[in-house]
């Protein structure tokens, strides 16, 4: 239970920038450990992301309630936030002289590209493991194995409709990316 801990703490302390920047720390732990599967990984990303609440918290809590019940579940969520908690109360602490700090205003222009990039990268392996089956194409050495050609050509029909109606609500989007992955089994 404390290397559940340990791992979700570590994602909560470096994931800076949000529910898509642990993804790196929480695919790591999905091929270190078996807490979940890289498909669960996915589903439970697709979850958080058209349900309330953070994406690392849903995740945390999946991940502690399969391996340790009830028990886990909270451990691993509280390991996530404690981070956070920790350094909100340090700067609390010291806000006045932390608010004029170059030394503080340089380690947050240093932040927010690293940010961006745990988000890019986030969204790149989703990407990846949505679209393309690698370990089929591995098995087979066949490049087609390579392509979901389902979830391609739905991912390129929302692209078109979505750069043609830029004003369609989120929800309606969610909505129809749920029916139809329910509908294709995706």
């Amino acid at each position: 239970m404390l290397r559940l801990m340990w791992e979700f703490f570590k994602a909560g302390l470096f994931a800076i920038g949000g529910g898509m920047a642990t993804f790196p720390f929480l695919q790591e732990m999905s091929e270190k450990y078996n807490w979940f599967s890289q498909e669960e990984l996915l589903n439970m990303i697709a979850v958080s992301e058209s349900t309330p609440g953070a994406i690392g918290i849903n995740v945390a809590s999946f991940a502690g309630y399969k391996v340790y019940g009830i028990t886990g579940a909270i451990l691993a969520s509280l390991s996530l936030i404690a981070p956070a908690i920790i350094i909100i109360l340090i700067i609390s602490k010291g806000l006045e002289s932390f608010k004029n700090s170059l030394i503080i205003k340089n380690m947050f222009e240093t932040i927010r590209p690293a940010t961006a990039g745990l988000i890019l990268g986030a969204m790149l392996n989703v990407m990846i493991l949505s679209l393309f089956n690698v370990a089929l194409y591995e098995k087979s050495g066949k490049f087609l194995d390579l392509f979901q050609i389902l979830q391609i050509i739905i991912f390129v029909c929302f692209l078109i409709v979505l750069r043609k109606y830029k004003k369609i609500h989120p929800i309606i989007i969610i909505a129809i990316g749920a029916v139809l992955g329910i509908v294709f089994k995706l």
